[in-house]
């Protein structure tokens, strides 16, 4: 028996956060498991709908940190493939979510739908999903500052580059994982080293161009940095998108090893410099800059 919600949970803002916590406090009360029941990959590069412009918020592992740290027993991914999107709500709730998982209770969002009946209002849903054995209970629009959250929007806040809009609605900061790798080593000559950040996920959405104040997690400790996001204009003629921090009061070899951002703000816009000499300038500025969104 367990007590379960269901869906992609993208991002894993505080909207789905309030479900997650529903979750948990309902299985407490009734003694029994938690779970969450997700899908992979997301239904959009499953189905094509305009796949190829697709960015996650959060990679499957990170939406499973994320709802262990919450206190979740039990993540359950399914896969989902063209024949699962055409299962019926009923077909849904008795194979997988009562066959295969056990649920007994199911919390939904104010206007979660669970599987392929277009037509289908929720009130019909839920009823089929009693008719099925569940008790189920939905859960009242949630709004932060009057705003209704959804991982949508805070796509469209990171594509601009609001990250203090994007923490709000995440509840944490925005985050990049990666490995650094090698770059060009210009930085260095110039009196600022940057590590260049190759992402673990392809599909994570990257922030708008820009400079960011950022926290920067190396090897178990925290540091503070300054992170480009960009096409280099001054010294790359290309479009290729790099990702490079320069660590504050930092200057060892990393190469190779894990780096994690935390996006505190952005500083400014990306800019083409005329020449090295005034990148250097600007650089020291975006630095004094950088330390007061630290304070």
């Amino acid at each position: 028996m367990s007590v379960a919600a269901t869906g992609f949970f993208d991002g894993v803002h505080l909207g789905h956060q309030k479900v997650v916590s529903a979750v948990c406090s309902k299985a407490r009360e009734l003694g029994i498991e938690s779970q969450i029941v997700t899908f992979w990959p997301h239904p959009r590069s499953v189905l094509q709908q305009q796949a190829y412009d697709l960015r996650l918020l959060t990679s499957l592992g990170e939406k499973e940190m994320i709802f262990r740290s919450m206190g979740i027993d039990k993540v359950t991914v399914l896969d989902f493939t063209k024949e699962f999107s055409k299962l019926s709500t009923e077909q849904f709730v008795r194979q997988y979510l009562v066959e295969r998982c056990g649920v007994t209770h199911l919390i939904i969002g104010y206007d979660h739908k669970i599987g392929h009946d277009p037509a289908q209002s929720q009130e019909q849903m839920m009823q089929i999903c009693r008719d099925c054995g569940l008790v189920v209970c939905r859960l009242d629009e949630f709004a932060q500052d009057g705003q209704v959250i959804s991982s949508t929007k805070i796509r469209r806040a990171l594509e601009e580059g609001d990250v203090r809009l994007a923490e709000k609605f995440l509840g944490r900061k925005y985050s990049l994982k990666g490995v650094v790798v090698s770059g060009n080593h210009l930085g260095r000559t110039i009196g600022f080293p940057t590590a260049n950040l190759g992402l673990y996920d392809p599909l994570k959405l990257v922030p708008g161009n820009g400079v960011y104040a950022v926290d920067v997690y190396l090897s178990g400790k925290r540091y503070r940095g300054i992170c480009n996001i960009g096409t280099r204009p001054t010294v790359n003629a290309g479009k290729n998108i790099s990702i490079e921090t320069h660590i504050l009061d930092f200057d060892e070899d990393i190469y190779g090893l894990d780096l994690h951002l935390g996006f505190v703000d952005r500083i400014r816009d990306e800019r083409k410099f005329s020449d090295l000499g005034q990148l250097k300038a600007q650089l020291e500025k975006d630095k004094i800059d950088a330390v007061r969104f630290f304070l």
